[in-house]
């Protein structure tokens, strides 16, 4: 069981790894308004597999993954969101043209935990991955739901290692991010890529 538990493991850190939505975002929360709500959006992100994860052991996101119809409601609106928060950053680099210094830029609106949580709740590829995945990397000497809920438990920890760790680096580099011209192309490009995985999210299939 051990063997079975560290191979699954390191699957969920690879694919923690990988970059997406939820990165994008907290680079966008890090950059514009400091580490401290950076770290809130990873923790409300990590809230946000917490739910996924509850859903999944009692059933519901299997039905979630299994309805067209339930799938395609989410994942609009979770693409529209995503595309919301890129129209933002767009917005902002636009508004910070002016060589003012850091503590002068405008900060995204809303709540950073709240902004996290809302990402990861409406994306629905989490759904389909702890449903079509979970279950096939959980340790054979548990009871598949216990099994289920120790994996769930081990990837929302490496996804608050792993991002909040992202987050302490950027803060590192805060010098450097804060200049008024590199500030407007992070949020350019952030804002380019958080569009992008929105217009992906929308065309994604179950």
């Amino acid at each position: 069981m051990f063997v079975q538990l560290l191979a699954a493991t390191g699957v969920l850190a690879v694919l923690t790894m990988v970059p997406g939505p939820d990165m994008a975002v907290v680079t966008r929360r890090a950059l514009a308004s400091g580490w401290q709500d950076g770290l809130r959006t990873v923790g409300g992100i990590s809230a946000g597999l917490l739910i996924w994860g509850a859903l999944t052991v009692v059933g519901l996101a299997a039905v979630l993954a299994a309805s067209a119809t339930a799938y395609t409601v989410v994942k609009l609106a979770g693409a529209v969101y995503l595309c919301f928060l890129g129209v933002q950053a767009l917005l902002q680099s636009r508004a910070g043209r002016s060589e003012t210094p850091v503590a002068g830029a405008p900060v995204p609106a809303g709540n950073p935990w709240r902004t996290g949580l809302v990402s990861n709740v409406f994306n629905p590829k989490v759904a389909v991955f702890y449903t079509g995945l979970l279950p096939t990397l959980a340790p054979s000497g548990l009871p598949p739901h216990l099994g289920m809920t120790l994996l769930v438990l081990v990837h929302t920890a490496l996804t608050l290692g792993w991002l909040g760790g992202y987050v302490l680096v950027l803060a590192k580099a805060q010098a450097f991010f804060g200049r008024p011209g590199v500030r407007r192309a992070m949020d350019r490009v952030t804002g380019v890529v958080l569009i992008g995985f929105g217009v992906k999210v929308a065309a994604s299939q179950p």
